[in-house]
């Protein structure tokens, strides 16, 4: 039946004190009223009584009257009487409004609800099963109002465990059971995290992290249910589990939940096989707590106590253990979960057939042992011990005691006995989630009606200081503020971006002067964060108006026509300043004026080093009080890093904010560290070095290391020809480039090789020359003089200087979706967009000419190439004759094609053969390339799912280097690869690179990337290259590598005998042997004439069938 919204108590009848006068009722009046509910006439009728009957209560006897007039006894009797429907509705009718109106007004009620007696909750939900529609809708309405009155403390402490004795019973109908399921999942969903108030945040915040705790409890029970034979029961446990894992908060775990949720369904070894494969792919970086450890563990000790797990499955179940466990921080936690798993581990220690497994499980062992502490349990140094239920007991009954005790009214010396603990179970939560100013929130109210004298809230209080004063033991006084320093920015806010919410109501607060580095993973939302102040959407952040807030980003293509003073004039925040101060503050970093200075290049012709320089200058000019600084030594040298370390030092005026994930640049600058921990923002004082002192897990901003983020590039395979690693694959000689307009060559008689084994970086000045270098050897740009040479097979991965590029006219498709156009024709459509793939009109004549072979034939046009083949020590191609039938093609030299001018020609036929061969083992389905982008570090979900628009600059570039990798390059050319990229995503790919079969040749101003990779360097400086190789690579700098190890040694030995170190194999031609041709036998050749002459005659049946058609 639908119930009217009872209308809000007045505030004479909320009884808060036990000082308000009260009239106790007879037991003939307390039955009169029982009868008018229970006989009521209409639903409507019953519900007015049971809400007169309630507000009587509350004004007179309060909680002790259900006790004392039996109430619930009677409630429980009518719900049972399977005679009468019209009794068991207004039972629940009365249940109901007591659920209602009750814990608002004397929250000690929920002691007697849920505990006393075994509590009224059983009825409620049996009754779900009713024949009688009304009766079951009225038992909901009394389940929806005892959830929406409870606390959250209360929900944990009385509500949870009720609802577990219930679904243990073995008695309950399927309908109760489908309804204790229901609240147990609306539970998990309530506490969710959301985009609420900040208060209903906290509210949330300390219902997952109870729950989260009691998981190891809760998964079993609902498990069971997902197993039950009601089809119903199966629906809504596996929907509540699905809630329940809502409570991990782990990224790292996120993605395999269905997988999981799958397993436990159906608990087969085949899905338990796949379940541990994809959790030992998983990359585990986030903190492991109780939650994610009551998840797993089941699944984990299933898997190494099943005698029938296979070697490789125990191995990878081993491996998962051993990298959970080195992230459980607390040993209390680890000593709850891991004695479950250890005993399996030391069986696979003792009895596992090979010996890398067995030696895998001695080394889990050892880290369980360190995670659990000493062997007598006691807390590691260090570890803060976490409050009891017994600890807050002590206390309570201590200060209930010495203000009077109890009132001693019938009924309460028991009551108490539950109420003590019920109070300190809930003040126990509060205290270890540190929110101590919910104590007193815990405690007066539950106690103002049981206590003597209004004590109270003396009790109250007592008990919260108590626990402020030990919380401050533990974790230090609160950090005073500054003195003398001006706050410019102090703000709570919650960030999300589509439907991913990145932060949740945390605080911003910015000192003026300070200097902010902003660390995070990719995706976790620096750039967002950046971008929302610098667009005013940011909640609570000051506007322009008050505060000068610039955005520092190179982005100047839209303008690359104007000239550099042009186009910082013509800024609309820049009109009130003269061009003689722009002017000034342009050649103050480095931009010359006059005629024929800097200021008059067009800005496109800027590298992307000068770009950041000029939106530096533009900050100046506006005179900020707070710089945004995203990536900003992004494509600057070294001498530019040190000057705006310089500019940012001395100007302390000036607040900054900066993300940069070059940790030296960090060190340098930083005042303080903002972390993103669990969606909050979390401040430490001093600069990147003291950051990761006080959180070592922090170190890989220091080292190079795949721990955390994982790189796998494809293996390149063969090279027709190539036999050594090191015979040059790609050569430029004495080649010259001069840019249009510009007043010398940018480059000038260059003369470089490279080959599989080239590590080779590219070093020199911003605007010096390097991106131009690469984009002659790769193809994009052609020399005015000198050739370049490549291998007729070779295939190139680039990646541009500005990555975006690459994606810049796909940001509405996703990752998996921008792959497949890419290649879906078999080529590389990026190849074919280079400027020496593309037909010029001198092309396109060339193709109008006639050609005369001397063969008698006369002169004929090239329609196009149909064939390649080896051809003594280089290539002869089939041509296809414009209006010729394919029988008269001919065989024709690359030599005499390219003497005869068809160079893009041949370039363009060789492409889609190096393509077809790289893409021969690659199928161009959705979940073959989420697997591939899975290799490069990004997330499967949001590389099928998330347009490239709303990915962070990070995940974009994974995104261009998956392109890159997709048809298995020789070559790898990146031009600033460490742009953007996180300090554990560039840990993956400079182990990826270490470990890459093929060539690489990189620009980068990174030092410590470029000292670990790469023994031979070319330095550009005055359009000139000069080779410097033999250099000794900085191997300690990879966390995998020690001196004198395998992995070190081989890597150097390979580097560092490239094509340019090792002229031996480099004199000669770019022309490579082959093996011959076998030659045919009679038979075969037979064959193969029946072959033609077949195809020749379905060629000429269609065509008469043709001519044929077109006649009738």
């Amino acid at each position: 039946m639908p119930h009217q919204v009872s209308p809000p108590l007045p505030a004479a009848m909320i009884s808060k004190s036990p000082n308000l006068p009260r009239v106790p009722l007879t037991q003939e009046e307390v039955s009169s009223l029982l009868d008018s509910i229970f006989t009521a006439k209409t639903s409507q009728a019953s519900l007015d009584a049971a809400y007169g009957l309630t507000n009587v209560l509350i004004n007179s006897v309060g909680f002790r009257g259900f006790r004392q007039y039996g109430i619930l006894n009677n409630i429980k009797k009518s719900a049972a009487d399977k005679k009468d429907g019209a009794k068991r509705e207004s039972a629940m009718i009365l249940l109901g409004a007591f659920f209602e109106r009750f814990p608002s007004a004397q929250p000690i009620i929920e002691v007697v609800f849920l505990l006393q007696d075994g509590g009224i909750l059983a009825p409620a939900l049996d009754a779900l099963a009713d024949k009688g529609a009304v009766v079951r809708e009225s038992a909901q309405y009394a389940l929806d109002a005892l959830f929406t009155n409870l606390r959250p403390e209360s929900m944990v402490v009385g509500l949870l465990p009720a609802l577990s004795h219930y679904l243990s019973r073995r008695s309950g109908k399927w309908q109760g059971t489908v309804g204790a399921y229901e609240l147990i999942g609306r539970m998990a969903d309530k506490a969710k995290l959301g985009m609420e108030s900040k208060e209903a945040e906290k509210v949330k915040e300390i219902l997952r992290e109870s729950m989260g705790k009691r998981l190891a409890a809760l998964i079993p029970i609902v498990e069971s249910g997902m197993h039950d034979l009601k089809a119903e029961v199966v629906k809504q446990a596996t929907k509540t589990m699905t809630s329940l894992t809502a409570l991990l908060s782990n990224d790292d775990v996120a993605p395999r939940i269905p997988l999981l949720i799958k397993t436990m369904q159906n608990p087969s070894t085949e899905t338990l096989q796949k379940a541990i494969h994809a959790l030992s792919q998983t990359t585990f970086v986030a903190i492991v707590t109780s939650p994610v450890l009551a998840l797993l563990t089941p699944l984990l000790e299933r898997s190494l106590n099943t005698p029938t797990t296979s070697q490789e499955v125990l191995r990878q179940t081993v491996v998962v253990v051993e990298n959970l466990t080195k992230l459980v921080h607390d040993p209390v936690e680890a000593r709850t979960f891991l004695p479950k798993l250890k005993p399996g581990v030391q069986g696979v220690k003792d009895r596992a057939s090979l010996p890398e497994v067995r030696e895998l499980a001695t080394r889990a062992v050892n880290v369980i042992n360190m995670a659990m502490g000493d062997d007598d349990g006691n807390i590691a140094n260090g570890q803060i011990a976490a409050t009891t239920t017994e600890d807050v007991l002590k206390v309570l009954e201590r200060e209930v005691k010495l203000r009077g005790g109890v009132a001693g009214e019938p009924g309460d010396a028991e009551l108490w006995t539950l109420t003590k603990g019920y109070i300190s179970e809930m003040v126990r939560e509060d205290v270890n989630l540190r929110e101590i100013t919910r104590v007193s929130l815990c405690t007066e109210s539950y106690l103002i009606n049981i206590t003597k004298d209004n004590q109270a809230p003396f009790v109250a209080e007592a008990l919260q200081n108590h626990f402020l004063e030990e919380d401050h033991l533990k974790f230090g006084q609160p950090i005073k503020e500054e003195t003398g320093e001006i706050e410019i920015v102090n703000t709570d806010f919650s960030l999300a971006y589509g439907g991913m919410l990145l932060l949740s109501h945390t605080n911003l607060r910015l000192l003026k002067g300070h200097r902010y580095g902003l660390c995070g993973r990719n995706g976790a939302g620096k750039s967002t964060l950046m971008r929302s102040i610098a667009e005013g959407k940011l909640e609570g952040f000051p506007s322009k108006d008050e505060l000068k807030t610039c955005f520092v980003e190179h982005n100047q293509g839209e303008d690359a026509d104007l000239s550099i003073l042009e186009f910082v004039s013509k800024d609309p925040e820049l009109a009130a300043t003269g061009r003689e101060r722009i002017s000034e503050v342009l050649s103050e970093v480095g931009f010359t004026a006059g005629p024929e200075g800097r200021q008059q290049q067009k800005v496109g012709s800027l590298s992307g080093g000068w770009k950041m320089k000029l939106a530096l200058a533009r900050a100046m000019l506006m005179g900020a009080d707070v710089l945004l600084l995203d990536e900003p030594t992004n494509h600057l040298d070294v001498s530019n890093v040190k000057w705006l370390q310089e500019y940012l030092r001395s100007h302390t005026e000036i607040t900054s904010l900066i993300v940069s994930h070059d940790s030296g640049f960090l060190d340098e600058v930083c005042t303080d560290i903002y972390h993103y921990e669990g969606k909050k923002l979390v401040c430490y004082q001093g600069n990147l070095a003291d950051f990761v002192r006080v959180k070592p897990e922090a170190k890989s901003y220091y080292t190079l290391s795949a721990s955390q983020v994982q790189f796998k590039f494809p293996n390149p395979g063969l090279l027709t020809g190539v036999k050594s690693s090191t015979r040059s694959i790609i050569r430029m000689t004495n080649c010259t480039y001069t840019y249009p307009r510009a007043p010398k060559p940018s480059l000038e008689d260059v003369t470089c090789a490279l080959s599989l084994s080239s590590r080779t970086a590219i070093i020199g000045a911003n605007g010096a020359g390097k991106s131009t270098l690469i984009k002659l050897l790769t193809g994009e740009t052609i020399p005015q003089t000198g050739k370049v040479e490549k291998h007729p097979n070779l295939r190139i991965g680039y990646i541009k200087q500005h990555a975006l590029e690459h994606v810049e006219m796909h940001m509405e498709k996703t990752p998996n979706q921008y792959l497949q156009w890419r290649y879906a024709n078999g080529d590389d459509r990026e190849v074919l967009m280079k400027q020496t793939r593309v037909l010029t009109p001198e092309d396109k004549a060339q193709m109008e000419k006639f050609i005369d072979l001397g063969d008698g034939r006369g002169g004929l046009r090239i329609e196009n190439l149909m064939g390649r083949q080896k051809y003594k020590k280089s290539f002869q191609y089939e041509v296809k004759w414009v209006g010729m039938l394919p029988k008269h093609n001919s065989q024709i030299s690359r030599e005499t094609l390219l003497d005869l001018g068809f160079s893009k020609l041949i370039q363009e036929f060789d492409d889609h053969e190096a393509s077809r061969e790289g893409l021969g083992f690659r199928e161009l389905a959705p979940k073959v390339i989420s697997k591939h982008f899975e290799d490069i570090g990004l997330d499967p979900e949001i590389a099928n799912h998330n347009e490239i628009s709303g990915l962070s600059g990070g995940q974009k570039v994974k995104v261009v280097l998956a392109g890159a990798m997709w048809n298995n390059p020789h070559l790898l050319v990146l031009d600033e690869p460490t742009n953007y990229l996180d300090r554990d995503s560039l840990g993956g790919l400079a182990v990826a690179i270490r470990d890459y079969r093929g060539g690489v040749v990189m620009i980068s101003h990174n030092e410590e990337f470029v000292g670990a990779l790469c023994p031979e360097q070319w330095h550009v400086a005055d359009g000139r290259v000069t080779h410097k190789g033999h250099l000794a690579v900085s191997m300690d700098r990879f966390e995998d590598s020690r001196p004198g190890s395998s992995v070190a040694s081989s890597v150097v030995s390979s580097a560092t005998a490239s094509a340019i170190n090792s002229e031996a194999e480099d004199g000669g031609d770019m022309k490579f042997k082959a093996k011959k041709k076998k030659k045919l036998t009679r038979a075969q050749m037979k064959e193969r004439e029946v072959r033609r002459r077949l195809r020749h005659i379905e060629w000429f049946v269609s065509l008469v069938n043709c001519c044929v058609w077109a006649f009738i």
